[in-house]
């Protein structure tokens, strides 16, 4: 699952970080945390302190937004409508064979992550022109975080070693450094 907890390090951190409008180190500890339970808190999301795909959708920053097995939430109904398959906010097998059909059908690399790429191809996502994908790619000032991949997400646990990895020149999801945990 594409989600920012304490722990992680990296781009993606650092641009949420500046929306949030706090220091912007790349580094989601204590602050960071704090400021997303109070920005979830006072916009009606699940207060958790994680940033995940409704919390970025809500800070209107869509490019951050990465749909994959094991993501759940209002946003993954949305895929799943977009899809025209049963929308349970549930990112299962199911999900990800149409995620790979529906790019495949589009042109795509079908890796079955749901990225800002293919959501811009999706009726669903009005927000997600190809401008904002083109935000998802790695800036020059990011390009100081090491990459690496993104770990595994079997039912609520994290499977390490078994990491799908992200195209880092694609995406600022595989500049994230840190492991759920």
């Amino acid at each position: 699952m594409s989600i920012l907890k304490r722990g992680l390090k990296g781009a993606p951190v650092k641009r949420l970080q500046e929306r949030l409008g706090i220091a912007a180190d790349g580094d989601f500890g204590p602050g960071t945390e704090a400021a997303v339970k109070d920005f979830q808190k006072a916009n009606g999301l699940a207060v958790d302190g994680i940033a995940g795909p409704d919390t970025f959708t809500a800070l209107g920053m869509p490019e951050l937004v990465l749909l994959r097995r094991g993501s759940r939430g209002e946003t993954v109904k949305r895929l799943q409508r977009g899809l025209e398959i049963g929308a349970d906010g549930i990112f299962g097998a199911g999900t990800e064979k149409a995620v790979k059909e529906f790019q495949t059908a589009n042109g795509l690399d079908a890796d079955g992550l749901a990225g800002p790429e293919t959501l811009a191809k999706l009726d669903a996502f009005d927000e997600m022109t190809p401008e904002v994908a083109k935000k998802a790619e790695v800036q020059p000032d990011e390009e100081a975080f090491d990459s690496e991949p993104l770990p595994e997400i079997k039912g609520s646990e994290v499977v390490a070693g078994s990491a799908i990895e992200v195209p880092e020149k694609k995406s600022v999801w595989g500049k994230v450094k840190g492991w759920f945990g």
